[in-house]
């Protein structure tokens, strides 16, 4: 086979794309780092940039042709003369100096050609469309996508007259088909989403489930549906949005939306007395006169504070629950300072709100907090309390919890109220009908919790929470079966065929939808959790890092209110990046070992593989899988066929999984060189096989 070198191997405009790639880190709306997180995705830009560079021609491939075209050949002459007289005055400098005897002055290189000339010229236009190619205005711009699509035929079409007597010529090189794309390491799936964005059949494969579902609803469910209207009765019943043009996956973002909405109206109906509104009453604004524009009046709540407890160290005080707070502050904003005060009465507490600034600043930013070695005090009575002792109980079972403060929805402001104990009662009256008992990894650099006796996935949730997640859940399913008869109503064949069956049809349009609808439940299940921690106006999810850490204050939000996390919120995040993919060619995920799997073979393939030990995908992802297979076993049972992720077979070096770091570190190159080999024999030579290096 004839092969012409290709742009990638020569040289990039990496200011650029690097560039793009960092400010893409700060783009929200669209992103498809919104439809479900993943850990190190890789940023759009680099990943188009690549796929790009790697099938596409180096110019100094195609010189020839070039210097046909008369308009060409001209630009090239002029820049030769330009290069020219700088060469020459460097030959006579170093000329000069060599008589001298002065070898400070370096040589002039060779005699510059009309060829190189013609080469750069032709470079520099192609870098200058990868500039315009990554920035994220053009991720939907046709225009300069298209352009991109063309030079990569272009390629192609060289490639295919160069291969025109190979034996496989009708099969491998018809200049009217590009050949597919492969990402045997899909993750996140920016590859393979970009690579058919630039026109390629893309193909996505990892060991990961939750990774083959994330692909699956980036590159083969929105083509499946492009250009179709939402099937909901009221966009069907609304003259407006029933002749408007739905491009791409417009339509089926739009059903996102609805029945998104409706499964949030579902669940309020069933599970809506967990989460009640906060009187503000004529005993409180006597207490806080700040409060009485409020008075008489429910605030919606945004949040519930809630710091952990265990049993003071203190021999006097061995029957008082003692929070563990690292900070009392509620609000640092100038002028809106709040913060929780503990009263002790007599041998028990209970906690106030204040607002203003606080008489001690440090007592009240620090909590109960002792610094980072000497963890907490006994708040009756100034006892340490070391992470020792904090273990020993949280492993008997003795850590509990006890709620600081509220935070209610005001006029255009946060309100900050003191805990009820109706509102506690009525906290610790959910009864979960199930929880996920699967045991978290003995993984202590990246689970902290075990270590202080949080052992199952369900040990990470309320019970308030964990009713919740449940409703969602199987409101996924009960959703599923609404959206199919509305999509039957629509016009849609009710043939009976699923996604996993190839299906077009309503039942696959109904199991589609589900997917978005289920990525909303691992959304909310990121913020639903006692690792979510309170911040200034927000709520920090789980994963605010690549780790389950412990933490010791936390905040529960009702999924029916407007701060972080909130129901909606998670739908509208999914419903926009749905929208902005391209939704072109087909594409296909599947659940594979890289080492093992034939989908490779004759496929373009770019792809970033794990790096060494940096992240452990399998355990983390475990946190999203146990929900998603709730709510997902009934469409793909092949795909959460176990009760979690694969993890034997993980490419990361994990030394608690594989007896120490030694062996760990030989699981690792043992497995990635003979995925790297079988990738290399099976891929189509057409381009280099790319890959970021993954390992030590």
């Amino acid at each position: 086979m004839k092969y012409r070198k290709k742009l990638i191997e020569v040289a990039l405009p990496l200011d650029a794309i690097n560039a793009a790639s960092a400010r893409e880190k700060s783009i929200r709306h669209g992103h498809p780092s919104t439809l479900h997180l993943w850990w190190a995705r890789r940023p759009l830009a680099a990943a188009r940039a690549v796929i790009f560079a790697q099938m596409v021609d180096d110019p100094s491939e195609y010189v020839d042709e070039l210097l046909a075209d008369p308009v060409l050949r001209h630009a090239a002459e002029a820049e030769l003369r330009a290069r020219w007289e700088v060469w020459k005055r460097r030959v006579a400098a170093y000329d000069d100096a060599q008589r001298r005897g002065d070898d400070s002055v370096p040589e002039p290189g060779p005699e510059p050609t009309l060829e190189e000339c013609a080469a750069d010229l032709e470079r520099q236009r192609l870098f200058a469309l990868i500039e315009e190619l990554v920035q994220w205005e053009n991720t939907t711009n046709e225009k300069v996508l298209e352009r991109a699509r063309e030079e990569i035929r272009k390629s192609w079409r060289r490639t295919c007259r160069d291969n025109a007597d190979h034996p496989r010529a009708a099969e491998l090189f018809n200049p009217d088909k590009l050949p597919a794309f492969h990402d045997p390491f899909a993750g996140g799936g920016s590859l393979p989403l970009e690579a058919q964005r630039l026109g390629l059949e893309a193909y996505a494969s990892d060991l990961n489930p939750v990774a083959v579902l994330i692909n699956k609803a980036m590159i083969e469910i929105p083509p499946k549906f492009a250009g179709m209207p939402p099937v909901n009765p009221e966009a069907r019943n609304d003259r407006s949005l029933f002749k408007r043009e739905w491009k791409g996956a417009q339509g089926l973002a739009e059903d996102v939306r609805y029945y998104g909405k409706w499964m949030r109206d579902e669940a309020e109906k069933r599970i809506g007395h967990l989460y009640p509104k906060v009187k503000i009453t004529p005993e409180l604004v006597r207490e806080r006169p700040d409060l009485k524009k409020y008075e008489g009046r429910e605030l919606t709540v945004i949040a519930w504070l809630w710091a952990r407890t265990v049993k003071s160290p203190n021999p006097a005080f061995a029957h008082v629950d003692v929070p563990l707070a690292s900070t009392f502050m509620l609000s640092t904003k100038k002028g809106k300072e709040a913060y929780v005060e503990p009263v002790i009465e007599g041998d028990g507490y209970r906690f106030t709100v204040k607002v203003g600034k606080p008489k001690d600043p440090e007592a009240a930013e620090n909590g109960t907090s002792a610094g980072k070695r000497s963890a907490f005090r006994c708040l009756m009575s100034g006892t340490p309390i070391t992470y020792d002792y904090i273990r020993e109980e949280g492993q008997a079972g003795r850590i509990g919890a006890r709620m600081m403060a509220i935070v209610a929805e005001g006029d255009r402001e946060r309100v900050y109220l003191p805990p009820t104990p109706e509102m506690e009662e009525i906290a610790r009256s959910a009864k979960p009908e199930w929880r996920p008992d699967m045991q978290l990894p003995n993984n202590p650099r990246d689970f902290k919790t075990p270590n202080y006796g949080l052992t199952t996935f369900g040990d990470l949730f309320t019970d308030r929470q964990l009713v919740a997640l449940n409703t969602f859940s199987d409101l996924v399913q009960e959703a599923r079966e609404r959206v199919k008869q509305d999509a039957i109503a629509a016009g849609l064949p009710d043939d009976g065929q699923g996604l996993e069956a190839g299906g077009r049809g309503a039942e696959a349009y109904a199991e589609g939808v589900g997917v978005y609808l289920g990525f909303a439940v691992d959304y909310a299940a990121n913020y639903w959790s006692e690792i979510a921690t309170p911040a200034e106006g927000f709520i920090r999810g789980t994963f605010a890092r690549q780790a389950l850490p412990m933490t010791w204050d936390y905040a529960e939000a009702p999924p029916f209110g407007t701060t972080s996390g909130n129901w909606l919120a998670g739908v509208e995040w999914i419903s926009k990046a749905v929208e902005l993919f391209p939704a072109v060619n087909s594409g296909l995920a599947i659940q594979a070992d890289a080492a093992r799997q034939s989908l490779s073979a004759d496929k373009i393939i770019s792809t970033d593989p794990p790096y060494y030990d940096n992240i452990g995908y399998a355990d983390l992802s475990d946190y999203f899988y146990v929900w998603l297979r709730r709510s997902q076993i009934a469409v793909f049972r092949s795909l959460f066929a176990t009760l979690a992720v694969p993890k034997a077979e993980e490419l990361v070096a994990t030394p608690y999984r594989h007896g120490g770091k030694v062996n760990a570190e030989k699981f690792f190159l043992d497995g990635m060189t003979e995925a790297m080999t079988r990738l290399y024999s099976t891929r189509f030579p057409w381009t280099p096989l790319w890959g970021r290096r993954g390992g030590p």
